[in-house]
């Protein structure tokens, strides 16, 4: 079963006159549980990529499904509440909100639906901070937490709700090595024992080689 197709999909950039092509085409199927890697070089249409599947952009042209949903086919307000249900999102900058603590940033998500209850919430969050081995450091604050503390709790928030994908986006990019490697094992632990999907746009030839499968993105075209 799929957790994502791509099929045929274009992405054009207008800069005044001139119409800029990122994607040309793509098509790819992700089954559920892989753990996929989408390398190439810089300008080839990775994070594009990514931001079509989390539905952030739209495409020129062309479908995405996320399970058997078209995303093509919801209001604004409905991709909204697919992101907060189906998907998760892990940055290379973390984007954590500086004014909350940990806790509050994980729990952040889940109230964008309104199907958890407050004890259903700190049940998750309490699952979630446990995952990545932070239920110490819930109360703190991302200026008090070190560089791979905060992924780890950019990594909770992506898992909190138990999400079919995780889109990472250069998630070691500025972790030192040791910190990198441990970050990307807790990941690949995630996808193993949870069976989430994890989908990672990256130069990091760690992440490449610990992928199920490497996906490249040549000439803003794909090629595994």
């Amino acid at each position: 079963m799929h957790t994502v197709k791509i099929d045929n999909v274009k992405k054009d950039y207008l800069l005044g006159k001139i119409i800029v092509p990122a994607l040309k085409g793509v098509s790819l199927t992700v089954d559920k549980g892989e753990f996929l890697a989408i390398a190439g070089p810089s300008g080839s249409g990775k994070t594009t990529l990514l931001n079509l599947i989390g539905g952030l952009e739209r495409p020129t042209s062309g479908s995405i499904f996320i399970e058997e949903a078209e995303l093509g086919s919801f209001t604004a307000d409905e991709m909204a509440d697919i992101r907060a249900r189906k998907m998760g999102f892990i940055f290379q900058n973390f984007n954590l909100l500086p004014v909350l603590t940990a806790r509050e940033n994980v729990e952040y998500p889940l109230l964008l639906n309104k199907a958890f209850s407050g004890e259903a919430r700190t049940k998750m969050v309490d699952e979630a901070l446990r995952d990545v081995g932070l239920s110490e450091s819930d109360f703190h604050k991302p200026m008090e937490l070190s560089g791979g503390q905060r992924q780890r709790v950019a990594i909770a928030r992506a898992i909190v709700a138990r999400p079919a994908v995780i889109l990472a986006d250069e998630p070691t990019a500025n972790l030192d090595h040791k910190t990198g490697e441990e970050i990307l094992g807790l990941m690949r632990e995630l996808n193993i024992k949870a069976g989430i999907t994890f989908i990672f746009s990256t130069h990091d030839q760690k992440i490449m080689d610990m992928a199920n499968r490497v996906v490249r993105l040549w000439d803003v075209a794909v090629q595994e």
